[in-house]
């Protein structure tokens, strides 16, 4: 049964007809949407600001049995008020009726589908999952809010992912208003938008999906990871072995929206890992060749990864701060260089190494920078042929894989009490 609350998603088109608010006794939306509708007579009406009071005098309204409309924006189903209104009465007290999305009316107007982009919303969150979205992905659409919008998404691709593409969508659906603008994101960070954006696209263009789809949204996830040497370019079998791998991405959890640093990076194989699982990731390697062939390896496996071309800890002063970090090479800075990652990693920090004299240091970084700390010597034997039709075990060498966790703070709570 439909209860007494009708929402009214006014899409990016005319306003709702006056049959939809006929018998309202309470009105709910933007100034901008009561201000384009006749209220029926004797409804009351609210301007949405901050959500709790609305939603308490709607409660009301609701006990007694009395009709109330909410109009929003666009599919008040999609990042919309449904969700509130739901949560609040449940969902069999509403009525929905949706209308054309700001991120559906945005790709209509550049003629491009939309059921493989990833979309995002900054309205009243940190900007940075967007910006790592948009970084990862080829094809965003990011809906803006106060503080999230083009030129704070243009500030930062600027400097990771310069080459992408933003389509500010303002005002959609205003016959005067509206403006659909191509710019790049250096642009987008020096101009003043005001306050009519409706939805910021991020496209990099040369990566966009052409294939039919059957699941909407991102691409699926890979179906395997710790993918062998031998899909990489490397020198001189300088790569971080597969069964390391495999384990190093397990303490690392790239997913999207995080931002992972690859440090000595080499190759760039578990940046490039990192990346086929959706996260934005930040290579730092200090060979020239090497930044190249981190390049190459991420082009050959269609990701695309952000490579800083400089020595670690110095390199890493302009990064943004990651999620997570892999640090695969450092020698004798090694420590100087996982301190520094254990200070800004919000999540976790993985280390690499050969050298059984620089495991303590490591360690000992860690945990001064407050992470939990765990570790293990990893050692494995791969079949090998032999002649006459034969298999032999043959050794990798051993390496040291130390991990530190940064305790949540419900952790550290429970510990207190």
């Amino acid at each position: 049964m439909s209860g007494p609350i009708t929402v009214v998603g006014t899409g990016t088109g005319a306003p709702p007809g006056e049959d939809v608010l006929a018998g309202a006794d309470l009105v709910v939306g933007g100034r901008r949407h009561l201000d384009a509708v006749r209220l029926p007579e004797g409804a009351e009406r609210i301007v949405l600001g901050p959500l709790a009071p609305a939603l308490d005098a709607i409660e009301e309204y609701v006990a007694e049995e009395r009709r109330v409309v909410v109009l929003a924006s666009g599919d008040p189903g999609f990042f919309g008020i449904v969700r509130a209104l739901a949560e609040r009465f449940g969902p069999r007290r509403l009525e929905v009726l949706p209308g054309v999305s700001s991120v559906a009316a945005a790709f209509a107007r550049l003629g491009l589908t939309w059921d493989d982009a990833v979309v995002v919303s900054a309205h009243g969150r940190d900007p940075r999952t967007a910006v790592n979205v948009c970084r990862a992905h080829p094809k965003v659409a990011v809906l803006t809010g106060p503080g999230a919008g083009p030129a704070e998404l243009g500030a930062a691709l600027a400097r990771t992912a310069p080459g992408r593409v933003l389509v500010v969508a303002s005002a959609l659906g205003d016959p005067v208003r509206e403006r659909v603008e191509r710019v790049g994101p250096a642009e987008a960070a020096v101009r003043d938008w005001g306050a009519a954006v409706s939805v910021v696209l991020c496209l990099e263009e040369a990566r966009l999906p052409g294939r039919v789809r059957t699941l909407a949204g991102p691409p699926r996830r890979p179906a395997g990871w710790a993918l062998d040497e031998g899909d990489f370019a490397h020198r001189d079998s300088m790569i971080t072995k597969f069964e390391v791998r495999a384990l190093a991405l397990a303490r690392l959890g790239p997913r999207v929206g995080d931002l992972v640093w690859d440090v000595g990076s080499g190759s760039g194989s578990v940046a490039v890992e990192c990346a086929r699982l959706g996260a934005a990731v930040s290579a730092v390697e200090k060979a020239g060749d090497g930044a190249a062939r981190i390049r190459a390896n991420a082009a050959a496996h269609g990701v695309d990864v952000h490579v800083v071309h400089g020595t670690a800890p110095e390199a890493l002063d302009g990064l943004d701060d990651p999620d997570a970090v892999f640090v695969g090479g450092g020698g004798r800075e090694l420590a100087d260089i996982v301190g520094v990652c254990a200070r800004r990693a919000r999540r976790s920090v993985v280390v690499a190494m050969a050298a059984l004299d620089r495991v303590p240091a490591a360690r000992a970084a860690l945990t001064d920078a407050g992470f939990a700390c765990d570790g293990v010597l990893l050692q494995s034997s791969r079949l090998a042929p032999l002649p006459g039709d034969v298999t032999r075990l043959a050794a990798t060498n051993p390496v040291f894989l130390l991990w530190g966790v940064r305790p949540r703070i419900s952790d550290v709570e429970g510990v207190a009490q």
